[in-house]
């Protein structure tokens, strides 16, 4: 409340100087033209009084009568005092004569006079003019602190944009690699063959390779993919050019069932090696923390082979201890139907899947 009090009164300020400026500037150029007006009167009247004196009291120092005594005053030496008084007598009368021509000449010229009063109103009405833009361009930087609180909206709108987005909090280094499993051969009835039965080696090596960054994974998800036949391959292809999907196959690991591909054998994803978020739940933020591991069949009419879940069992535990602990722990195992949005529900992996499977997690 103080702080909207606060911005009432400077908005209320900043109101007043505006008006206070704005109406500084219009009375200095109502008093301009005032007193543009007065001296134009004023020059009127002194050009009136000039006119009638000069009407009245024509000045004799400016006629040529000099000029034409200067023309006569060789020849009049040999004249008697009759031609000299005759002369004088035409003399006074070329004087009037010139006299009334210079007055009627400068009756004519005066109203020429007129039109410099016309050039200092320009001018003054120009110097008048010029100070409008200073007294306008006082109140502009009035309204400068106002951006600011747009700055911090945008920084907090950018923030919650990162934070409902990104899956991963911080950048905590690498996973290291585990050491490779065990092979183990002999003719004792407790050694085993290999460790693993379902993971080749080129399936181990490449889990080992992928540069895996701490605490990145936070689930596994199990899926099927709803039909009776297929593998990575053409999953990818319908991923990418019917789904349109840029990044291809939405899982990281397929185990087929015998059709497509060997029954239980592992397929690594494109994904995986990348270390990219997956595409097979309806939630980019769960996309981004969950591996997706998808079964071939459709389990709402069938059901997972043995070697299928076996497979799938020795991939989650390698992929664990590939992958790290959590806060929670161990990564835990999720199937799709229990860890998608409810606004978006699903039976995958299907009706017939054996859910008990799960507890071994």
């Amino acid at each position: 409340m103080i702080a909207s009090r606060a911005l009432l009164r400077s908005v209320a300020v900043v109101r007043f100087r505006i008006w206070l400026a704005t109406a500084l500037a219009f009375g200095a150029l109502i008093a301009g033209f005032l007193r543009a007006q007065v001296n134009e009167e004023k020059r009127r009247d002194q050009s009136e009084e000039t006119e009638k004196r000069a009407a009245s009291t024509p000045k004799p120092k400016k006629s040529p009568t000099p000029k034409t005594k200067r023309r006569h005053t060789p020849t009049p030496k040999p004249k008697t005092a009759k031609e000299k008084s005759g002369a004088k007598k035409t003399a006074d009368k070329a004087n009037k004569s010139a006299e009334s021509k210079s007055a009627r000449k400068e009756e004519t010229p005066k109203p020429r006079k007129t039109p410099a009063p016309q050039v200092e109103e320009t001018r003054a009405a120009s110097e008048t003019a010029a100070p409008q833009p200073r007294a306008i361009a006082v109140p502009t930087p009035a309204p400068s602190p106002q951006p600011k609180p747009a700055r911090a909206v945008s920084a907090g709108a950018q923030a919650q944009v990162v934070i409902e987005k990104s899956g991963i909090e911080e950048d905590q280094g690498f996973e290291p690699p585990p050491s490779p499993p065990p092979r183990r051969y002999g003719f004792w009835p407790w050694s085993r063959p290999v460790n693993y039965r379902y993971l080749t080696s080129s399936v181990v090596e490449a889990i080992r390779r992928a540069p895996v960054k701490r605490r990145r994974w936070q689930f596994i998800v199990v899926h099927n993919s709803g039909t009776r036949q297929g593998n990575a391959r053409v999953f990818d292809y319908y991923h990418k050019h019917v789904r349109r999907m840029q990044n291809g196959l939405a899982y990281h690991f397929v185990i087929g069932n015998g059709t497509s591909t060997g029954n239980g054998q592992v397929e690594v994803g494109d994904r995986w090696r990348r270390q990219i978020n997956g595409g097979h739940v309806h939630s980019d933020y769960l996309n981004n923390i969950s591996l997706g591991i998808c079964l071939v069949g459709d389990f709402n009419r069938d059901q997972p082979t043995r070697a299928q879940l076996d497979a799938c069992e020795e991939l989650i535990r390698y992929l664990r201890d590939r992958c790290g602990k959590t806060e929670r722990g161990t990564i835990p195992v999720k199937p799709h139907r229990e860890i998608n949005p409810p606004r978006w529900p699903t039976d995958c992996p299907g009706d017939d899947f054996p859910y008990s499977w799960f507890r071994r997690f």
